[in-house]
């Protein structure tokens, strides 16, 4: 249920398919689970121009998760040219099917398009009073558009007109280039030791 999910992701789980799972690691601790307070929110000056150059030339649209031919080529895009695997070897429909739309709670997919083009897509599990952000992905020839900051932003605006509490951005780690950025949202708590403790 709803608020089963929202106990979850207070506990620091993810979800990956029909699961939900915690890192446990015996000799580390690095992976924090990172989230916002969605009314309390205030972008930064970098943010915002992100926002301003984005908003009103792509079009969000919400609807239940899907796999077909459009989304699983941009999907291979991001992942093969951003270098995100160790090998080039493209999903499958059925492993995408598998990770991001076969799911145990309210799950939604988010549309990004510039015109009827296909920009990105961003994968949000909903809980009764919070949301988590599963997966985004986009084209690399719109990097500078940098989609996953003007995401993070509608998709707050969106959850904070239904009286969401907290966007969960995952996990953040402070040696990992790719996961530092969760931090530059604020105010955001990280979960630290089994507790939620308020970061700068």
């Amino acid at each position: 249920s709803g608020a089963d999910l929202d106990q979850q992701l207070a506990a620091g789980d993810r979800r990956t398919g029909r699961l939900l799972y915690v890192p446990t690691c015996d000799a580390c601790s690095s992976c924090e689970p990172i989230r916002i307070d969605i009314g309390l929110f205030t972008p930064t000056k970098s943010q915002r121009r992100v926002w301003r150059r984005n908003f009103g030339e792509l079009t969000m649209a919400i609807g239940p998760p899907r796999v077909d031919e459009e989304r699983l080529l941009l999907f291979n895009r991001h992942k093969i040219e951003r270098g995100l695997s160790r090998s080039d070897q493209e999903i499958t429909a059925t492993s995408y099917r598998q990770w991001l739309v076969d799911t145990c709670c309210r799950t939604m997919e988010v549309t990004y398009r510039h015109g009827d083009r296909l920009v990105a897509v961003s994968i949000l599990d909903l809980g009764e009073r919070d949301a988590s952000s599963v997966y985004h992905y986009f084209n690399p020839d719109d990097r500078t558009r940098s989609t996953g900051v003007f995401s993070a932003i509608a998709e707050m605006a969106w959850l904070r007109e239904r009286d969401y509490r907290w966007y969960y951005l995952g996990l953040y780690v402070s040696d990992c280039p790719a996961l530092v950025y969760k931090a530059s949202y604020h105010p955001h708590q990280r979960r630290v030791a089994g507790e939620w403790v308020v970061r700068p």
